[in-house]
């Protein structure tokens, strides 16, 4: 099994992912060890001065005037995880909770929070057991980190609250401590502060979108191509020399992708044989513009993720001459921008393809295809509500890209009073790739039939390959009514399993 070395610095997404998603093992590197230490030694000695430290040996948010006796203070600990262990709603999906561990032990690691050894190792050997708190959908307003996402990890490692073990079924923490020989912790001063004082949901689900749309957008270009050769489009618009006029990258490689799956192809610029359109509509033709600036907001986003990888997310910090300092670097507004930007460039992704899909279906825009792709159309339906389905999707998708950030609704007393809801963009982002997944397989299903119904042309090599992997995948192709939902379920997992990425690649070679 891959392994995922944790230091004081140098994580990557791909570490992040290996850990959510692939089950990677977690190992703390002996520098990061020593550096847990060395803060650790830090934060006990400003633990014993009578002087007040935020987080050491005072109350929290508000209640921070209040200084605590040291009898009191592993009690104070222990109550800010379970007072702050206050989600509600539904779970959230056991990769997000995985990510959101692993970012917070990453932060841990960097020596700057002064947590000890043990409860760092605890961490891992939570993830390492496949234990997966149970954390619900409300409760973080993305600052003063994810608190009451990662209070109920926390509480895991207490030994309280309910998990999930590796099979699956939800039971006492505790419980599963003990089966896998793991021992709960014991917090002291600082520690249970420092366990939930990160951006670390918002981060992970950040780094998992972005993986996921990078995917959906190369999907994307490749169903661009197959609805612009099923419409009998021209290629020409796709020149790279036009591109280079208006240099954005995405735009560039948006355009190259889709003249690499339409090289070839017997159908494109057909159509100025005998009906002469000057130009495609702007569905078809802008296509390019459209994905790439997408693509530019992926590329802003990845940067705002790289440079919190590499941040030391906590309040307070500890510094490398000593001091320990109360800060702001917990508000989540980096990250919850990003995440609503990402959403509104997903939605008008799916906006576009839903454009293109209904044009096929329009039988005076669509260029001598029969009505709705019908096979007799009257007696025949044809993809009518698949259309439909298509355009609720997108309807969603709108909604979804009003942004949470904009949003803030003071909390503790007036002393949290401007947050971010960073949480709560990246639960509404998921849902938005979610969907985009959907919207992009209905276009995948429309202009595959399509190109099938255009008897006597060639597709291109690429198109063709990829018409040949989604009816191997179950995806059937033109003829009379059929119960249509397997169909479009099958075509979903064909999008959402990489595989059109994969068909149109076999023929072009690497998208961009």
């Amino acid at each position: 099994m891959h392994t995922v070395v944790v230091g004081t610095s140098g994580l990557t997404a791909s570490d992040v992912l290996a850990v959510a998603r692939g089950g990677a093992r977690i190992e703390l590197s002996a520098e990061a060890v020593a550096a847990l230490a060395a803060a650790r030694e830090i934060v006990d000695a400003l633990a014993a001065k009578p002087d007040p430290v935020y987080g050491v040996s005072t109350g929290f948010g508000a209640l921070a005037t209040r200084h605590i006796s040291q009898e009191l203070r592993a009690q104070l600990q222990r109550n800010i995880v379970r007072s702050h262990a206050a989600g509600m709603g539904p779970r959230v999906e056991r990769e997000v909770v995985r990510a959101l561990m692993f970012l917070r032990l990453k932060t841990v690691c960097s020596g700057h929070t002064g947590v000890r050894p043990e409860v760092a190792q605890t961490m891992a050997d939570v993830l390492n057991a496949g234990i997966t708190p149970v954390v619900h959908e409300y409760g973080s307003l993305g600052c003063s980190g994810d608190l009451a996402p990662l209070s109920h990890c926390a509480l895991t490692l207490m030994g309280e609250g309910d998990a999930e073990g590796p099979d699956g079924a939800v039971r006492p923490a505790g419980e599963l401590l003990a089966e896998h020989g793991i021992q709960p912790v014991e917090l002291r001063e600082k520690e249970g502060l420092a366990l939930l004082n990160g951006t670390d949901g918002m981060l992970g689900m950040l780094i998992m979108a972005l993986a996921d749309l990078d995917t959906l957008y190369k999907s994307a270009d490749v169903t661009a191509a197959l609805s612009l050769e099923a419409l009998l489009g021209t290629d020409k618009v796709l020149a790279p020399e036009l591109h280079a006029i208006r240099p954005h990258p995405g735009q560039g490689a948006s355009a190259a992708n889709m003249l690499a799956v339409l090289k070839g192809s017997q159908l494109t610029g057909h159509h100025q044989d005998d009906a002469p359109r000057v130009q495609d509509a702007y569905s078809v033709r802008c296509a390019p513009q459209v994905a790439g600036a997408g693509r530019d907001t992926m590329a802003h986003a990845r940067l705002v993720a790289e440079r919190e990888l590499a941040s030391a997310v906590d309040n307070p910090v500890v510094l490398p001459d000593g001091r320990v300092e109360s800060n702001g670097n917990f508000h989540g507004a980096p990250v919850a921008y990003v995440l609503d930007f990402l959403a509104v460039a997903a939605a008008d992704l799916g906006s576009i393809a839903e454009r293109r899909t209904d044009r096929l279906l329009d039988k005076n825009r669509s260029h001598g295809l029969p009505p709705f792709l019908a096979d007799d159309a009257g007696v025949d339906s044809g993809l009518m509500i698949a259309q439909y389905t298509q355009a609720a999707l997108v309807s969603e998708m709108k909604r979804l890209a009003v942004p949470a950030s904009a949003d803030s609704i003071p909390s503790s007393a007036m002393q949290e009073d401007h947050v971010s809801m960073g949480w709560s963009a990246a639960r509404k982002l998921r849902t938005a790739v979610d969907n985009l997944t959907r919207i992009i397989a209905v276009e995948l299903y429309a202009a595959t039939r399509a190109i099938e119904l255009r008897e006597g042309l060639t597709p291109a090599p690429a198109s063709r390959a990829v018409i040949e992997a989604v009816r191997a995948a179950g995806v059937q192709g033109p003829g009379p009514d059929r119960f249509l939902a397997p169909d479009l379920a099958a075509a979903d997992a064909f999008v959402r399993g990489g595989h059109l990425v994969t068909a149109a690649e076999s023929v072009t070679g690497p998208l961009q």
